[in-house]
């Protein structure tokens, strides 16, 4: 027998009750606080769109503000009370809650309420987590383009209540186990940043020739040339049609190479497109910042892709994954920022894409050189889903236990 089992044959020995929202405190709905309301400083507020984006399961400090004369007339948030989201775009989310463990009086806003109650306040938002307040939630709920649970249905959902003590027992148990899966989380990321930084290091090493080696550094416009894409459109993607690449996704969909293409365009465009070949690299010329614009990829499918008007396609005769790789490298980094338009946007011209140097050694060690870098990126791409799935198993199995620990024998 465990602990919080033998509280529950001396503290409950007849079961747990459950109760109503409604009985056992005091719902009160949020009234409107749009973003502009914020200030730098002043009375703390929590905007419903921060407990999707920003908080977890309690809170002792605010990402935003307000003035002191706009709180006034906001939804009162006092320490250990709960905020409970009241709509979403969709009925996983919605009901999401968050205790205020603060020392302070804060306010919430509209598409929100505030939870008054006498009980643990960690322990009442680790229970809306379960899916008890889920299959709850899934009949109360209304809506169906916006999903909302209103504070009336909130007041209707019922929730086991064992005493305070074993409520804080368990909320210790649920505390350790969410800090053993944040500390596996960081040491995960530092291990898998450790080795991008170890493949990056391999790979620029690879592509830094001495000069004993007498490997060949030409401009780009001396090894091959450009050609900018032509404009489409979101509007003009459909789910069958011809292969397409726009520039937003080399930086989020694609890696240094690819075969086939995510996304497609209508056919009636044909003939207004530009088409990548075989062995052509796409090169994003517009970005964020200075690191990412120019962001490569070689194009290694059989089928012509058209390419949007914010990027070149590069036509040579070299590896295109060579080409791809060292416009990865920190020496093409440092000669591109010479390039780049410091505007709000940033753009690589052609003719400033010609003029950065890259090493241009015999076509039989790009390809060398190629394999072993390949070696390398696949093994971080592993690392990249290796990790992350078993940070997953270890949630699932924190889940089962969260679920198992606020799970009790019903009082007779």
């Amino acid at each position: 027998m465990n602990h919080i089992e033998a509280l529950l044959r001396r503290l409950a020995p007849d079961g747990v009750e459950s109760r109503s929202l409604g009985e056992i405190g005091q719902l009160v709905r949020g009234h409107s606080m749009p973003k502009t309301d914020f200030v730098e400083s002043g009375i703390g507020a929590i905007h419903y769109g921060q407990i999707y984006t920003y908080y977890d399961t309690w809170t002792a400090t605010t990402l935003s503000h307000v003035a002191p004369t706009t709180a006034t007339r906001l939804a009162k948030v006092d320490p250990g009370d709960v905020i409970i989201t009241n709509t979403s775009e969709n009925l996983d989310d919605v009901g999401k809650a968050v205790a205020w463990l603060g020392d302070h009086q804060i306010v919430t806003g509209g598409h929100a309420t505030v939870f008054k109650h006498q009980q643990d306040p960690k322990f009442i938002s680790y229970w809306f987590q379960t899916p008890h307040f889920y299959n709850q939630k899934k009949r109360l709920a209304t809506g169906t383009k916006v999903i909302d649970v209103s504070a009336s249905n909130l007041a209707k959902v019922r929730i086991p209540l064992p005493p305070l003590e074993i409520q804080r027992t368990i909320v210790e148990v649920l505390d350790t186990f969410r800090s053993l899966e944040a500390e596996l989380a960081a040491e995960l990321e530092a291990e898998l940043e450790a080795r991008r930084r170890q493949y990056r290091h391999y790979r620029d090493a690879l592509l830094t020739f001495h000069e004993r080696e007498r490997v060949r550094r030409a401009p780009m416009s001396e090894l091959g040339t450009f050609r900018r894409g032509r404009r489409f459109t979101k509007a003009d993607l459909v789910a069958v049609g011809i292969p397409s690449i726009h520039y937003g996704e080399i930086y989020t969909d694609y890696g240094v190479a690819a075969q086939v293409a995510r996304c497609h365009v209508r056919t009636d465009l044909h003939a207004a497109l530009r088409y990548a070949h075989e062995g052509d690299v796409i090169i994003a010329g517009v970005g964020e910042t200075v690191e990412d614009v120019g962001k490569a990829v070689a194009w290694l499918g059989a089928e012509p892709i058209a390419y949007h008007d914010d990027c070149f396609a590069f036509t040579h005769a070299m590896n295109p994954k060579f080409v791809s790789y060292a416009m990865q490298t920190q020496d093409f980094h440092g000669q591109k920022g010479k390039f780049v338009s410091r505007a709000k946007v940033k753009r690589l011209s052609a003719e400033g894409l010609g003029k950065i140097m890259i090493p241009a050694p015999e076509r039989k060690k790009q390809d060398r050189i190629v394999e072993v870098l390949d070696s390398f990126d696949a093994l971080v791409i592993d690392l990249s889903i290796g990790l992350p799935a078993e940070l997953a198993a270890r949630r699932t199995q924190y889940e089962h236990y969260r679920d198992k620990l606020l799970t009790f024998p019903e009082a007779s």
